[in-house]
């Protein structure tokens, strides 16, 4: 792919009621190329009239939404699929440009969300209901699913794709109208999306998108016309979105932060470990809720996989993604961000932790503003060191050592997350029991990353998830609707016809 052009500032309208609109006279926040530190667009942080603005554009869509036969709808998903596909090439670079993930990361990313898109696809089968005919004598029952209403997605930088595809087309599937408000680190993707969505036919005010900060997220918590609300983000505001949405009497799905852990065994194959281990520390910089931030070397593991793991650690390029050729690693989101990592880092070391592998110092020549750490691998962690306690976010590895598999079970399981953990062994037993008494909700066996496909819920635990119904598969569908449950008898002619009774 030729250079992207991070010189010309993108648009960032908002999207009210099937229009597209610039937001001027309110503050804005910069969007950057992390790759070169260049603002690329500039997001407006909308105030509370225009999020009430785009839910009553959602509201009023929703009466003949739901009235849409669920055939029909799957007809636009199908479209807006295959305009997906069409466009796949032009996401991935907006995806890569404003986010500074690679691009094999970034057709990660979109390919992921079209997945999702394929299992909306399927709604009219996802919606059929239950039946049992004569539940008592002379009497059936029903049960079918409503869609809710107004539904809201508020999405986090990490993967401006995919996350928001989570959301919202299982839900206009199930016939509710969305209200987006993507992060405002990121936005220009899900503005693009939103535009091939509207081209596949999707009727106006059933998909609307607001941008802002702060203010925008409380009035779409507190909106008496929202039904539902999905979060992706970390754990102190996932719970935050979580306590004020059902304070104001909304159904809600949020997902917070982690720290995943990787059992490496002393019998686990060193390439596939390291190779494993690698892709989930350091894939997308390490900047998702599936990274595998802390490695546990078990017994020998450490004389085997630890020093391939440092050394091909070192070996990670860091670099520009917006340009060929592309590096192993790219930026990570924000200069702030970047700071933060190097502060953490230091933190480590301060504590007591040694680094074999060190990104701190990292130069890129050809991009001397990007926001850039390097691939950095912290030894020797303890759990009360604070890169033991909090999500880094970055590409940062914690390595802890244990002498077997039952103490290395209990360390993970002191952890208050519970996203995902994952082993790496070549030992049936040792597999099984760690899939039995790891307390998460995502096992990996010999997989860095165990995040679930679209027709699996994203199953997090504990402080990583805040909510009762997941995202994705038939949780994500359980969430959109609602139960009714109709019990009918018919009689016979003239049984138990009052009137016809009393007049004979």
């Amino acid at each position: 792919m030729p250079a992207i052009n991070s010189k010309t500032l993108d648009p960032c309208p908002v999207w009210f009621g099937g229009e597209w609109r610039n937001v001027n006279s309110v503050p804005t926040t910069p969007v950057h190329n992390p790759s070169t530190g260049d603002v690329i667009a500039e997001a407006p942080l909308c105030t509370a009239a225009h999020v009430n603005e785009a839910v009553e554009a959602a509201a009023a869509a929703f009466p003949a939404w739901m009235e849409t036969p669920p055939v029909e709808r799957a007809r636009i998903l199908f479209k807006f699929r295959a305009l997906l596909e069409e466009n796949f090439d032009d996401l991935v670079r907006s995806t890569t440009r404003e986010h500074g993930k690679t691009l094999v990361e970034s057709r990660g990313d979109v390919k992921r969300g079209i997945e999702m898109v394929e299992f909306a696809c399927g709604v009219p089968s996802l919606l059929m209901g239950e039946i049992l005919e004569n539940m008592a004598r002379g009497i059936d029952c029903e049960a079918i699913r409503q869609p809710l209403g107004v539904c809201v997605g508020i999405t986090p930088f990490n993967f401006p794709c995919m996350v928001p595809l989570w959301m919202y087309p299982v839900a206009i599937a199930c016939g509710n109208t969305y209200v987006l408000k993507p992060s405002e680190k990121v936005p220009l993707t899900s503005i693009k999306v939103a535009k091939l969505f509207e081209k596949a036919g999707l009727p106006k005010g059933v998909l609307n998108i607001v941008h802002g900060g702060r203010e925008a997220v409380d009035a779409l918590l507190t909106h008496p016309k929202v039904k539902a609300i999905s979060f992706v983000g970390s754990t102190p505001t996932a719970r935050h979105i979580y306590e004020t949405g059902t304070k104001h009497g909304k159904r809600v799905q949020s997902n917070g932060g982690a720290k995943n852990f990787t059992l490496i065994m002393p019998d686990a194959d060193v390439d596939n470990s390291v190779r494993g281990v690698i892709e989930a520390a350091f894939g997308c910089a390490g900047e998702r809720c599936m990274a595998g931030s802390t490695a546990v070397v078990v017994g020998g593991a450490e004389k085997t996989v630890l020093p391939a793991l440092i050394e091909a650690t070192k070996r990670i390029k860091v670099g520009p993604t917006d340009r060929d050729p592309q590096p192993d690693m790219g930026a990570v989101i924000t200069r702030q961000h970047r700071d933060r990592v190097l502060q953490l880092i230091e933190a480590g070391v301060k504590e007591g932790a040694k680094i074999p592998a060190d990104g701190r110092g990292v130069k890129v020549s050809e991009a001397p503003n990007g926001f850039y750490v390097g691939a950095t691998i912290l030894d020797q962690v303890q759990l009360g060191m604070t890169v033991a306690k909090e999500e880094v976010f970055g590409p940062v590895l914690n390595v802890m050592h244990m002498e077997d598999l039952d103490a290395a079970i209990e360390l993970a399981n002191k952890s208050p997350f519970g996203n995902g953990a994952s082993i790496f062994t070549r030992n049936g037993k040792a597999a099984r029991e760690f899939k039995h008494r790891i307390r998460c909700g995502m096992v990996g066996i010999n997989i860095g990353v165990p995040a679930s496909m679209a027709w699996f819920p994203f199953n997090g635990w504990n402080d990583s998830f805040f909510g009762d119904l997941h995202m994705q598969g038939r949780e994500g569908v359980q969430f959109f609707t609602q139960l009714k449950v109709t019990t009918s008898r018919w009689f016979s002619f003239s049984e138990g016809d009052v009137w016809h009774t009393e007049k004979k």
